[in-house]
């Protein structure tokens, strides 16, 4: 064995992982432990087996930030780590679905994790519905970035907004992710070979890839979705990264209101009135509602 190395996740496919490390050599890796479990973006403890020509994981280096999901058991589940900002792409085709983008936010904000949303295909008619939920967004701060592959709009934009940052691109099935990456990254349609085949040959799935970016920071891509829960154990507990309940919270009666039927409620009135979005407003309370349930159901001891 030699001596362990440090290095960067840059590839998940699978049970084997793509790793950089400091001199900028990659090495295709596995994780060395069934209970160590790494994700694109994290940093990572490595060592070189000879005997059988594999790079080894051996260990997880503490992570600066993550995004986090519900897995199907309502655990947490890490998706990218050490990311400082979430583009969530939407379209107007297919229709997008806001509570996941809200989910998607609730989650970058709890984790501290810079949103910008990212309105792709802007070359499509957007219709007033769809108008008025945007500005519901620039509401709360989060003005979109219209880009647009086909039209080639709003590319150098998002490459900007990028710029000396590590991105994680998430969003619905059918967005467009794909293609604006092959446009930020040019080098993205490159096959990794080997790397995405399984011990039996067959290609498997990435789960996720870092690309670096010509105006300098990183992207990492995830799979489409159809839905999205963020990890109730991760999310900011009093206002669970609504950023505008936040503000509003400090005229509330109560301190310890939780903005769904306490009276004197400031978010409340806010929903009802023009301070506030309806539909976020809705959007809190569902998850709010899942996130009771969930911390109820795993009783006192567990972290909330």
């Amino acid at each position: 064995m030699n001596a362990p190395f440090d290095a960067r996740v840059i590839a998940v496919f699978g049970r084997n992982l793509l790793v950089r490390d400091a001199a900028g050599r990659e090495w295709a890796a596995r994780t060395f432990g069934k209970r160590l479990t790494v994700v694109c973006g994290d940093e990572v403890r490595c060592q070189s087996d000879e005997r059988h020509g594999e790079v080894h994981v051996i260990e997880g280096l503490p992570r600066r930030s993550a995004l986090y999901r519900s897995n199907a058991r309502g655990g947490s589940e890490a998706i990218v780590a050490n990311v400082s900002q979430l583009l969530i792409v939407l379209a107007p085709l297919p229709t997008p679905d806001l509570f996941v983008v809200d989910r998607y936010i609730s989650a970058a904000e709890s984790a501290r994790v810079k949103p910008i949303l990212v309105l792709n295909k802007c070359e499509l008619e957007v219709g007033e519905e769809l108008r008025g939920e945007l500005a519901g967004f620039a509401l709360a701060g989060y003005e979109p970035l219209s880009c647009s592959v086909r039209a080639s709009r709003g590319i150098e934009e998002l490459l900007r907004a990028c710029s000396g940052a590590v991105s994680a691109f998430v969003g619905q099935s059918g967005v467009g992710k794909s293609s604006l990456i092959q446009l930020l990254v040019p080098e993205a349609e490159i096959a990794i070979g080997a790397l995405a085949r399984d011990d039996e040959g067959k290609h498997t799935t990435t789960t996720s890839r870092m690309f670096d970016l010509p105006l300098g920071g990183q992207l990492i891509d995830s799979p489409g979705v159809r839905d999205f829960a963020p990890a109730i154990e991760q999310l900011e507990a009093r206002y669970l990264g609504f950023v505008e309940v936040e503000r509003l919270a400090v005229n509330c009666r109560f301190a310890d209101c939780t903005h769904i039927r306490e009276p004197g409620c400031a978010v409340r009135a806010a929903a009802d009135g023009q301070g506030l979005h309806p539909r976020r407003y809705e959007s809190y309370r569902r998850l709010r509602r899942l996130y009771e349930e969930l911390s109820e159901a795993r009783g006192p001891s567990r972290k909330t």
